[in-house]
């Protein structure tokens, strides 16, 4: 019994030593805590952040009332006003950082689709200096092209598995340039030069698909939105008391949602109501159909 309980103890510190210690499997929850992250809208976040916001301004005005009146003094009043343009400062700068993460993501992932674009335009030119055997060639990359564009223009609920069909035929050019027989010098350089634009427009594709995720930290994001329910709180705690103040707040509360929809919206630019142009893929379409 000793002795075969201290093998066993030494064959599982020799697997440790090989394949690492064994790590424990997410649990249930944090699957079902991140799938339920990933799966939220925009559109429902920003409504989210407006009920926060503005409650927190209702619940600042509800604290007005019920507070004693030495709290309300002047003196008081300047320092948690001190407090709020604290707070503020640093909300500003957050929101300013995550404006420029989502553009920025936005602005490279409409680049790599232009650069994507062009690369076709190319490989299809090269194909057609080819020669007549390249015309097989050619049609299955006007047709995965055409997939490819019917698969950025489509609905968010069918986008992914065309995007998955996408994937498994990113190859499908590359095999049939490699096929291809040359018969000349020209033909083997045009074949080389082929194999290379297909190579980059694969790659240009892997990328835009492997950017395909939140650059957005969510831990941040909710950050930002206790600091702007805070600020609203002590808006709400020294306002009036009237319909006016009531409305102004609910609009200052409403922008304050729809910048964070908009940023939520850019950060995933394949997908909603603020996608990335796809004019560069049609264009390059209409050049491949119209030879």
């Amino acid at each position: 019994m000793g002795g075969g309980g201290l093998s066993e103890s030494v064959s599982r510190e020799r697997a440790d030593a090989v394949i690492g210690p064994s790590t424990p499997a997410p649990s249930l929850f944090q699957k079902t805590a991140e799938n339920t992250i990933q799966a939220v809208n925009p559109f429902t976040i920003a409504a989210i952040v407006l009920a926060c916001v503005f409650g927190g301004a209702l619940a600042g005005q509800f604290l007005g009332k019920r507070l004693p009146r030495h709290h309300l003094q002047e003196d008081s009043k300047d320092i948690v006003k001190l407090g709020i343009g604290v707070v503020a400062t640093m909300a500003a700068l957050v929101l300013g950082l995550l404006v420029s993460s989502a553009k920025s993501s936005f602005d490279k992932m409409s680049d790599d689709l232009t650069l994507e674009a062009a690369k076709v335009v190319q490989l299809d030119r090269a194909l057609a200096h080819y020669g007549r055997e390249a015309q097989e060639v050619r049609s299955t990359l006007r047709h995965n092209f055409q997939a490819a564009v019917d698969a950025l223009a489509g609905p968010d609920e069918f986008q992914d598995a065309k995007l998955r069909g996408m994937r498994e035929s990113a190859g499908e050019v590359q095999d049939a340039i490699r096929a291809l027989v040359p018969r000349s010098d020209a033909q083997r350089e045009l074949r080389s030069q082929a194999l290379a634009f297909a190579e980059d427009a694969a790659a240009f594709r892997w990328l835009l698909l492997l950017q395909e995720h939140d650059s957005i930290s969510r831990a941040l994001l909710v950050v930002v939105v206790l600091w702007l329910t805070l600020i609203f709180v002590g808006f709400g705690l020294f306002s009036p008391r009237n319909r006016t103040v009531i409305a102004a707040l609910f609009l200052c509360a409403l922008s304050v949602s729809g910048a964070i929809f908009l940023i939520l919206e850019m950060d995933d630019p394949l997908k909603g109501m603020v996608r990335i142009s796809d004019a560069p893929m049609r264009t390059a379409l209409s050049i491949l159909t119209s030879n």
